[in-house]
């Protein structure tokens, strides 16, 4: 499936090594002022090659809006957002071509599809994730009309906490031909109460979905998540007065409705999967195969995941609000 949203959809396309990636957003509401440089801000925090603690690939990743915007403003229509890919070296993976590796979506893709692009992953590749950073930009313009805010913040990596440390820990584990993984945090502030649905379309889940969805991503908490494994009743309740909760445990939704505080997620981010260090894998066939993964990757990909996820967070936000603002027109009928 290569859309996402009900009110507010987004369908992306391309793989890491085709002529191009982008996506089509569909549903934006008209009169909204966008520009390619709005949209490049965030691509900008995402895009490759930035320094020596991300992967060397060097693409601009400057975005074209082709359709849905006239004279700065959105019309209403589909925007279509284009992405051209620069600097791929599909020579890197030839090697790859009839190896799986491991920690990829290179198997379960050929198992799936009985068909795989090789060429740095494809689709499954986090290049993709361009295509959702310049749509969910648009969102989070959106969002900020309302004065919705969402910030996301590397809170841990490699299990070090010290942010001091961060970059000590990327660098030996990529000296060693190794990867780290980490921890990301967002806080979505100025969400209304009421959105999201009871049963099938909580608030919770449907951000869950969205963050499990970016490549790499193994884990989400919503509040205190976890640890409300081992707190009382007591302990994990959120008291109220007439002016406000007097703590956050929920994390800002309750039975998966917003409930007007801040939204707090945690993301758990895998090491990068592709490593210089011998592996032992299959090929297509089913021969054992020893595997040491060239190309240019990332080390750490929590880092560049930060802009994904609140982008990602910007769509299921405003997707929900043109939901609630529908039905309550539909209230306001009766």
């Amino acid at each position: 499936m290569n859309t996402f949203g009900r009110s507010f959809r987004v369908t992306t396309f391309g793989e890491s090594h085709g002529a191009a990636i982008g996506a089509i957003v569909d549903g934006c509401p008209p009169g909204v002022e966008i520009s390619t440089a709005d949209i490049q801000l965030f691509l900008d925090r995402r895009k490759p090659g930035t320094s020596d603690l991300v992967t060397p690939r060097r693409e601009s990743d400057l975005v074209e809006i082709l359709s849905g915007v006239f004279e700065g403003k959105t019309l209403g229509t589909p925007i279509g957002l284009l992405i051209r890919n620069e600097s791929a070296k599909s020579s890197d993976y030839d090697e790859l071509r009839e190896v799986f590796r491991p920690g990829h979506a290179d198997r379960t893709f050929f198992e799936k599809y009985g068909i795989r692009d090789h060429r740095g992953g494809g689709r499954s590749s986090g290049r993709e994730t361009a295509g959702r950073v310049a749509a969910g930009a648009i969102a989070a313009i959106c969002l900020k009309k309302r004065k919705i805010s969402i910030a996301g913040r590397i809170v841990e990596i490699h299990g070090e906490s010290d942010p001091a440390l961060f970059e000590k820990e990327i660098k030996e584990a990529r000296d060693k031909g190794d990867s780290v993984g980490g921890i990301v945090s967002l806080t979505i502030s100025g969400c209304q109460s009421g959105l999201g649905d009871p049963v099938f379309g909580k608030l919770d889940a449907l951000l869950a979905g969205a963050l499990m969805g970016i490549g790499g991503v193994k884990g989400i908490e919503i509040g205190s998540g976890f640890a409300a494994s081992g707190m009382l009743g007591s302990e994990h309740n959120d008291p109220m007065t007439p002016e406000e909760y007097l703590s956050n445990n929920a994390g800002g939704i309750l039975g998966g409705i917003s409930s007007g505080q801040d939204i707090t997620i945690r993301l758990a981010v895998k090491p990068t999967a592709s490593i210089c260090k011998p592996q032992n894998t299959i090929d297509k066939t089913g021969n054992q195969r020893s595997i040491t993964v060239g190309g240019r990757h990332d080390p750490c990909i929590a880092i560049r995941i930060v802009p994904v996820a609140e982008t990602m967070a910007a769509l299921v936000i405003l997707d929900t609000l043109l939901e609630q603002e529908k039905y309550a027109a539909w209230k306001e009928q009766e």
